[in-house]
């Protein structure tokens, strides 16, 4: 089968620093094949203060820095990759805060298991505004930004929730819908045409919000082929296909919205645990694995693994995101940010 174009664009030859990459007689013969992708990547990993127990990572805004949830700090860091220096805001006593992504306004948004509340962080002054939820603690979890600028969230003791910064100003109590099944809700994202889904572990299942009236909504669960699965986190492709980590099951697995398909690969290795997934600028899908302490590529044009050993035993990567070139994890288990840098050259 030809190689995709997509793949015959992924570069020239590189410094390999995570694998060896094996010549082949093509590539002794007078016309050298071209370099396979693995051969680009390199990883590098920066220490953050001891005790951070970093959790989910988003790339700020300036396109410098990189935000982290310090969920064992009760704080937001902030890393510089050019200095390895380390900026933390303490986001208030008892906090213990999950997910972070970087919102249309610039600033860091937080889900804060610990204080029970959204949390927004000025990326200029450094200044906190919270949105408490209401009733009992949600154990809050990630949210994503739909096109309208609605920010969309989960709580892995059964809730799915949305905050309108436009007519909801900080301190507006927020009150969660109840999701299928109960307990779950983790991982949350949103395809390019704007539609928002979430995954639920304890669920096993893959959820969409279906939009209302005036800002209410319902929401529909959609079981992948693997029952008991642990669906974790998603990400959705450019396409709008939805890429899944099955935790239970090792497994990533891949639904079409449009036409109601699923696909699902084993990871390699012997005992695989597939917790975060992150869909890159290429489509190129990453995952964390847990039971081989890696992080793991799977292109799926030639359905093609490439696993990547982390450095440190140990390391727990809970979340991955990135920007073009980068693929950025936390490392929870050992107080550091991991980046494999995608490019050559």
């Amino acid at each position: 089968m030809p190689l995709p174009a997509r793949s015959l664009a992924r570069g020239l030859a590189a410094l390999v620093l995570v694998a060896l990459v094996l010549p082949t007689a093509a590539a002794q013969s007078e016309t050298p094949a071209p370099t396979p992708p693995e051969a680009c990547l390199s990883l590098e990993t920066f220490p953050v203060p001891a005790g951070d127990a970093p959790h989910d990572v988003a790339p700020a805004a300036d396109g410098e820095g990189i935000w982290y949830t310090a969920q064992g700090a009760g704080a937001l860091g902030l890393l510089d990759p050019a200095t390895g220096a380390v900026e933390t805001v303490p986001l208030g006593a008892g906090s213990a805060p999950h997910g972070v992504i970087v919102g249309p306004d610039g600033a860091a948004w937080v889900t804060d298991g610990g204080l029970n509340a959204i949390a927004r962080v000025d990326p200029e002054t450094r200044e906190v505004a919270t949105w408490p939820l209401v009733g009992e603690n949600a154990n809050l979890n990630t949210a994503v930004f739909d096109p309208a600028g609605v920010l969309w969230f989960t709580g892995q003791n059964g809730v799915v929730g949305r905050l309108d910064p436009a007519i909801q100003p900080s301190g507006t109590p927020l009150e969660p819908g109840a999701a299928p099944r109960g307990q779950g809700p983790y991982g949350i994202a949103v395809t390019p045409e704007g539609e928002v889904w979430f995954a639920s572990l304890a669920g096993s299942y893959l959820g969409r919000v279906v939009p209302g009236e005036g800002g209410a909504f319902t929401l529909e669960a959609i079981d992948p082929p693997t029952p008991g699965q642990g669906t974790r986190r998603v990400w959705a492709d450019s396409a709008g296909a939805l890429w899944t980590s099955q935790w239970n099951a090792g497994q990533v697995g891949r639904y079409d919205p449009l036409t109601g398909a699923w696909a699902e690969w084993r990871l390699p290795g012997d005992a695989p645990q597939a917790y975060a997934v992150y869909v890159d600028e290429r489509d190129d899908i990453w995952l964390s694995d847990f039971g081989a302490n890696a992080l793991v590529r799977f292109d799926p044009d030639s359905e093609a693994f490439v696993s990547l050993p982390l450095p440190d035993g140990g390391a727990r990567v809970r979340q991955i995101h990135g920007r073009p070139g980068e693929v950025w994890g936390a490392e929870s288990g050992v107080d550091k940010l991991v980046v494999v840098r995608t490019e050559c050259g």
